[in-house]
């Protein structure tokens, strides 16, 4: 009897299997006599566990029974259709979707999920059902927990579909992301201690605004610092002169003037929409503050000398070019221009210019522009030189001025270095933490090793000897011991003349004019032995960033406001190819093969326990 209860559960199946073609696939037409079959089959099913009911001994009997009440639940859940479905229009005088629209829906959302709490409990009873055929005796236990187990499952997918259903018809989102407002870095903070005059801050919100409260708890923090700064609060429907003379058109906005200039930040009025705004608030307000408290002032960026620029020089230049470094030169209050021979380089540099930069030149520059940029430095002029060994050019006739000397040789690094391409040629992108205190890498020193910087094939620089007395060298960034000078260019360490040391990567000068101790008479200039660092996809990375903002601050005299931006901001998890293979294999084998390892120890376990229970 025990032994063939499945074909009673195969015939049971087999019945919905008509049923379902003769309803779902084929519905009306003359082959719907299948749903009549399905019918038989089922009634049929039920007749057979009523038989081995009454046959079976006492403890299989119960196991049959509650077959049978399982049959039922899906001859119920078959008649639930029948009811809602066109079946019903012969009996009734019109379609329940009519008669009563809501019984009908019900129906339809009823019925399946009665025939899984009928199918699925059947399905795994079945399963230990044949597991205990031949026992000398029937384990019920076992075949009730099965039957428990199928139930819970039916239950967890009715339960899963309905969420899915409601949460559709419902059609909310639920953000559960990291979310906080930016709290004023170090930098906002400077900026502010150092005003000069008045800076009126207004904020345009309706009462009781979660929005409104972020902000105002931002603000609160900087008031703090100085005197100079207000804050005020206002509503657009309420304030209307306020609004007009600030040009503000609605709420949700912040606006920060001095004189008769302000500057306007779009916030909005719902929080979940206004996070983006408010993770990034530090950067937003110290762009909007650094244009209305301070001058603009002008930048110029060499060109003529295949240096980095917003788009390839041609088509066979594929290095990365500059267009993220403008934006955060802009985003600073800078304007930026370009300089080359026929701007007048050749001639002498702008009178307006505040620094020029030279960025990764392949060509040496002619004599009259080195020449200018020379007077230029005389002049107490500031000028930031990013240089790359890979041209071979030494461009002395640039650093002779600041008694600085260029090694146009790769340095690389096979023990601190990053991961790119996964070959030997990476050991090129050397890694550092090592800063020096001075004022052009205030970030970096601050943050340490949370802020590495990553140079991708960089030159070394020296200081070269017997200088003037008025000309000061402080090495700002270093190199790991471990870096070595590829003379070879096999990206591997070889025996001398390659030399394992610290190497010098960025140099901040001073230059003093003699009888003068005034800050503005004196000529600086930044030096870094790679203009990768300052790239697209790049100057984002780590400390990066630090070298172009920090560096120009403290040219321009600004290193008073020089220090951290805050940002909470999700950061993306970054793997390399490695990690995502090895990621990939964890979560598709090794998880799912220690899973299937405890729950066969689990097993084991038990079956011996009973064993000797026995």
């Amino acid at each position: 009897m025990r032994g063939r209860s499945y074909w009673v559960s195969l015939l049971f199946f087999f019945s919905m299997v008509l049923l379902f073609v003769g309803e779902r696939l084929i519905g009306a037409g003359s082959w719907r006599w299948l749903t009549a079959v399905g019918a038989a089959f089922l009634t049929g099913a039920i007749a057979l566990r009523l038989w081995r009911a009454k046959r079976a001994t006492e403890q299989a009997q119960q196991v049959e029974r509650a077959f049978v009440l399982l049959y039922g639940v899906g001859a119920l859940a078959v008649l639930l259709y029948a009811v809602q479905s066109d079946l019903a229009t012969h009996l009734l005088p019109q379609p329940l979707s009519e008669s009563a629209p809501r019984l009908a829906v019900a129906l339809a959302a009823l019925w399946p999920a009665l025939w899984l709490v009928s199918a699925m409990p059947i399905l795994l009873t079945e399963l230990a059902y044949g597991a205990v055929v031949r026992a000398p005796r029937l384990e019920t236990g076992r075949l009730y927990e099965a039957m428990r187990g199928g139930l819970g499952l039916a239950a967890a997918i009715v339960f899963a579909f309905s969420a899915a259903y409601i949460a559709s018809e419902r059609d909310k989102k639920l953000d559960l992301s990291f979310f906080r407002t930016a709290r004023p870095g170090d930098s906002t903070h400077k900026l502010v201690r150092t005003l000069d005059q008045p800076v009126q801050v207004g904020l345009f919100f309706p009462p009781a605004n979660d929005v409104h409260e972020q902000v105002a708890t931002y603000f609160d923090d900087l008031t703090k610092e100085s005197k100079q700064l207000e804050v005020k609060h206002y509503d657009h429907a309420v304030d209307v002169k306020p609004a007009k003379d600030l040009g503000v058109s609605g709420n949700g906005m912040v606006v920060i003037a001095r004189g008769g200039r302000h500057e306007l930040l779009s916030v909005g009025l719902e929080l979940e929409s206004a996070r983006t705004k408010l993770r990034d608030l530090d950067k937003e307000v110290q762009k909007l503050l650094l244009k209305i408290a301070r001058p603009g002032r002008t930048v110029y960026m060499t060109v003529g000398h295949g240096e980095r620029t917003t788009n390839p020089a041609s088509e066979t230049d594929k290095r990365t070019t500059i267009a993220t470094l403008r934006k955060i030169l802009g985003d600073q209050g800078y304007a930026v221009r370009d300089l080359g021979a026929a701007d007048g380089l050749a001639t002498d540099v702008p009178s307006d210019a505040a620094a020029v930069l030279v960025l990764g030149p392949t060509q040496p520059f002619l004599k009259e522009e080195a020449t200018a940029l020379e007077r230029y430095l005389g002049r107490a002029g500031r000028l930031f030189l990013a240089l790359d060994p890979e041209p071979g050019v030494d461009f002395k006739d640039l650093l002779d001025p600041l008694a600085i000397k260029f090694s146009p040789t790769v340095l690389c690094n096979d023990q601190n270095f990053a991961r790119v391409s996964f070959q030997e040629s990476d050991h090129a992108n050397i890694a550092t933490a090592a800063y020096s205190s001075h004022p052009s890498v205030t970030t970096l020193s601050q943050l340490g090793m949370r802020a590495p910087v990553i140079m991708m094939a960089a030159g070394g620089l020296e200081e070269v000897g017997n200088h003037a007395k008025e000309l000061s060298i402080n090495f700002t960034i270093h190199a790991q011991a471990t870096t070595w000078n590829d003379l070879n260019h096999d990206y591997r360490f070889s025996n001398a003349p390659e030399t394992r040391k610290a190497w010098e990567l960025a140099a901040a000068v001073t230059r003093k004019k003699v009888g003068s101790n005034d800050a503005k008479d004196e000529a600086r200039a930044v030096v870094v032995g790679d203009s990768d660092v300052l790239s697209d996809g790049v100057i984002q990375s780590y400390g990066n960033p630090g070298i172009a903002i920090d560096g120009m601050r403290w040219l321009l005299g600004e290193e008073a406001i020089a220090g951290e931006i805050t940002s909470e901001a999700d950061v993306p998890v970054a793997h390399t190819k490695k990690q995502d293979v090895a990621w990939f294999y964890s979560t598709i084998f090794i998880a799912p093969a220690l899973t299937l390892g405890v729950g066969f120890v689990a097993t084991r376990r038990r079956r011996r326990a009973t064993k000797e229970a026995v």
